[in-house]
């Protein structure tokens, strides 16, 4: 079976911002769209309310007013449950506690027909502990749309333990016929999105609870550097804190507390002081009237080198070797492969953040992940306080005259944009090795649900296969706590054998 036709009425159970949301989906795919909520009179209030949105989107030219009014005429306020039974598609946006959404759907099943699939659209529960509640829990799926549901394309398509394919297949195929673009994955702990994402704001949060940077400079750096659309401060501040540590916290619990998802204290102390973000105005940041937002931390104007030694290759920093030549910059390069790293005329080598620490060698500035050296508009270096000045101000110039802003952080293994990619490669390889979702399917995930600029497999493929498990190892050797410990998935690809040249790659 495909996808639903479009004459068929679906309801929507829960009449809030998701659940209108929802509802304004599949009202502009077609449907007959049935609206309850428990609530005396909100459905009805979160119909008019879809109908000023209908409205904006005419005003925009988004919408033809035709299609608004066919909208309008489909879209009927339930205020019974009783009032969905003729319906093939419910889906349920309500409060997200396991008991609420159990005697929901138990009492759903005694409403609609036995061909009705039934859907949650959680996105911290257990869909597979839903539905257990159900006496047909073959038809349960979950639909996670993300927030705000008219506007964002993702949609992740969740299988319980016992969901049937066809009905997996169906609620595919429906988000799909409605305008989105489904990903398939199995019921685990944050899905997709959240399960994978959680490296983002957790290695941004380290590096500054290890005074490594302030969160400007963090979220400098993960922009202007690695290419995100927002740093982590600056998201989860317009997210909530609360929320974010809530999801965080989710993941943590049900994975037995790996120690991989560990929440943040800081973050923790900033949700216990009341400092949720924006809508409270202020948490990492201070949004009162007044405030001036921080700067992040920019190196002084300082002397570029008159030339640099190349020895070995820089890896996926390759790009900057031609960037160096353009600015007129001597590089010079060493037959014999010595590693990958830059020599400065100082005698101090500069090097692509690896895992290791500037304190453990004689004069070392490590400098950051960039996703591409010619774009970035900011590069971050780490020195020990064993590192001589003169390299510092060297590799400060270097990258000036290339025509980057510098910020230097302190000697942090793995840096920022650094670990928290490798982390993130790290937890996608993972997914994939546990059957969770498909390559693919996960790089559409992560672009479209929290728009980073390349999927982690796309960043895999460009890092090289050994890149992030080599840096992870690393950082598990200088922290054996198990959170940087790469994952078995991770450790076969980096040493799987490319059978077209029978060596490791």
């Amino acid at each position: 079976m495909t996808a639903l036709d479009i004459s068929s009425p679906v309801a929507v159970v829960g009449a809030g911002t998701m659940g209108q949301g929802i509802a304004q989906v599949a009202l502009v795919a077609g449907h007959s769209v049935r609206l309850y909520d428990a609530l005396p009179g909100r459905a009805r209030e979160a119909a008019d309310a879809i109908g000023v949105r209908l409205d904006r989107l005419v005003d925009k030219a988004r919408l033809a007013a035709a299609d608004r009014d066919a909208a309008r005429a489909r879209l009927l306020p339930a205020e019974n449950i009783t009032d969905l039974a003729d319906c093939t598609l419910v889906v349920e946006a309500v409060l997200e506690r396991l008991d609420v959404k159990q005697d929901l759907f138990r009492e759903l099943e005694d409403v609609v027909g036995e061909d009705c699939l039934l859907a949650t659209n959680t996105s911290s529960l257990s869909v597979t502990a839903i539905g257990g509640a159900l006496r047909n829990p073959g038809r349960f799926v979950g639909l996670h749309f993300f927030n705000p549901a008219p506007l964002l394309p993702l949609v992740e398509v969740v299988s319980g333990f016992s969901t049937d394919v066809t009905s997996a297949t169906r609620a595919y195929e429906m988000a799909r016929a409605w305008g989105k673009t489904p990903v398939a994955c199995a019921d685990t702990p944050g899905f997709i999105v959240n399960r994978i994402a959680r490296p983002f704001y957790a290695e941004a949060f380290a590096v500054h609870e290890a005074q490594g940077a302030d969160p400007a400079t963090i979220d400098a750096v993960l922009r202007e550097c690695g290419g995100f659309r927002m740093g982590a401060f600056e998201l989860t501040d317009l997210i909530g804190q609360d929320v974010n540590e809530s999801v965080t916290h989710s993941v943590w619990r049900s994975f037995f507390q790996d120690v991989r998802f560990t929440p943040s204290l800081a973050q923790q102390r900033l949700v216990e002081s009341g400092r949720l973000g924006r809508k409270t105005g202020q948490g990492w940041y201070d949004y009162g009237e007044s405030a001036e937002r921080p700067e992040p931390h920019t190196a002084e104007r300082a002397q570029p080198p008159a030339y640099v030694v190349a020895e070995g290759d820089l890896g996926p920093a390759s790009e900057l070797i031609a960037l160096i030549r353009e600015a007129g910059i001597q590089v010079r390069d060493e037959d014999e492969d010595h590693g990958t790293r830059l020599v400065l005329p100082s005698g101090g080598q500069l090097a692509l953040a690896d895992g290791q620490t500037s304190v453990e060698f004689r004069d070392v500035v490590y400098f950051d992940l960039a996703l591409d050296y010619r774009e970035a508009g900011r590069i971050a270096l780490s020195a020990s306080q064993d590192t001589s000045p003169q390299t510092l101000a060297e590799a400060t110039g270097l990258f000036q005259a290339l025509g980057k802003q510098v910020s230097v952080i302190g000697d942090v293994p793995g840096m920022i944009v650094a670990r928290t990619v490798a982390r993130i490669v790290d937890l996608a390889h993972d997914a994939v090795g546990k059957g969770v979702a498909t390559e693919e399917d996960i790089d559409t995930a992560m672009r479209l649900g929290v728009n980073y600029p390349l999927g982690p497999f796309e960043w895999s493929r460009r890092l090289g296969r050994n890149w992030a498990y080599a840096l992870l190892d690393d950082l598990h050797l200088r922290d054996p706590s198990g959170r940087y410990a790469p994952s078995l998935a991770l450790y076969r690809h980096a040493y799987a054998t490319d059978k077209r040249e029978g060596n490791p790659s």
